[in-house]
């Protein structure tokens, strides 16, 4: 095991804490608030007492090659669930970042934002479903390393 995510799964919270911390910062990679992110993760860990290492980790794992994916996700999702123009809006936007490779950042901004609410209800449901993912996922990894005497405590 690489030694960085040696330190981190070693820390000393209990297993299920740890994919919490994880799963919270996996769902604020989802939000639209790209840029904030990271101090978003920190505040959270904050007000919920979380390890602000494994939140802050979380949080990382939307690395920007994945964020086309993801917000183009949400767009999708979005679009189903926000009934009227703005649903068919955000659906012709993702159906447009699915189809171009290269589109700017001031390009895809000026598109998002008529689908604001829009990106807002996907980004929930996406970084939900990405967090719950995490937890299970971590919960499980970290259990099983701490019982093969891998992890520490």
């Amino acid at each position: 095991m690489r030694p960085s995510l040696r330190a981190l799964v070693r820390l000393d919270d209990p297993p299920w804490r740890l994919a919490l911390a994880l799963a919270t910062g996996v769902f604020i990679s989802c939000t639209p608030f790209w840029g904030l992110q990271t101090l978003l993760a920190l505040a959270a860990a904050s007000a919920f007492r979380l390890n602000r290492t494994a939140t802050v980790a979380g949080c990382w794992l939307n690395l920007p090659w994945f964020a086309p994916v993801v917000y183009g996700a949400a767009l999708w999702v979005g679009g189903a669930l926000v009934p009227g123009d703005q649903g068919r809006a955000a659906l012709e936007v993702a159906a447009l970042l699915a189809a171009s490779r290269r589109v700017s950042w001031a390009e895809t901004l000026a598109l998002l934002r008529g689908v604001s609410v829009v990106l807002v209800v996907g980004t929930t449901v996406v970084g939900a479903l990405a967090a719950a993912t995490t937890w299970v996922v971590a919960f499980g990894l970290i259990r099983r390393w701490r019982g093969r005497g891998m992890m520490g405590p």
